[in-house]
């Protein structure tokens, strides 16, 4: 049997996704290049559904540009599904999130949703969260001091630049990088760093976890359920 390539499992997982999505309601989306082939699939079904609730400006323009409405997440009381990728996940349903920079959105879109599918190829599950950077977007002046506070847990804490100035979010924000830690933890690690002054949100996804990852193998889709 030929191995898949990273680009055809998330393609696969894209499409297996659609069965989450409910006929007739706004869906919401979230971003990154495993979404984005969700979001082609999407458009294969777009008659059949309201619209979404994006969580980034790259994929509100690349579900209008395939002719799907995007709605305001203040204008939508609950989502039925929201369906985004993940930098890490343990067996649990936890998450690491935010290496496309979209973390806070992405969180919001979460929290007003009842359901959360998770789609993921399978070198993206662990046991412990920490191996992937994590992503915390902070209000720029309180960024050396949240980084001598990760400093201070033994995290190694780098400014995310792009074009070697600091990479600002949809929400006008920077992003600090923290490895070095293991998040044995995520519900108490994540109440924590949100409680800091400065912190907009960590890319630990705990409170608002997977309920299904769709995971991408060499062997199909799996299914897990937590």
């Amino acid at each position: 049997m030929s191995t898949l390539s990273q680009d055809e499992l998330k393609t696969l997982v894209g499409q297996a996704a659609l069965k989450y999505v409910v006929p007739g309601e706004i869906v919401g989306v979230g971003t990154g290049s495993t979404v984005n082939k969700f979001i082609d699939a999407l458009a294969s079904i777009k008659d059949q559904i309201k619209g979404a609730v994006s969580s980034s400006v790259a994929s509100t323009e690349r579900l209008q540009a395939l002719g799907i409405a995007v709605f305001d997440s203040n204008d939508i009381a609950e989502l039925s599904v929201y369906i985004d990728g993940a930098d890490e996940i343990d067996h649990q349903g936890y998450m690491i999130k935010g290496g496309g920079a979209a973390l806070t959105r992405e969180k919001i879109v979460a929290a007003q949703s009842r359901q959360f599918v998770c789609i993921a190829d399978e070198t993206k599950l662990v046991q412990c969260l920490g191996t992937f950077a994590l992503p915390v977007e902070v209000i720029p002046m309180a960024a050396q001091r949240v980084k001598r506070q990760f400093e201070a847990m033994g995290g190694q804490v780098v400014l995310r630049l792009k074009n070697a100035v600091p990479l600002v979010t949809d929400n006008g924000q920077h992003i600090l990088d923290v490895t070095g830690l293991k998040i044995a933890d995520p519900l108490a690690f994540e109440s924590l760093v949100n409680q800091w002054p400065g912190v907009v949100t960590v890319g630990v996804f705990a409170h608002q976890k997977a309920h299904i990852c769709l995971l991408g193998s060499s062997s199909g889709v799996k299914t897990l359920s937590f």
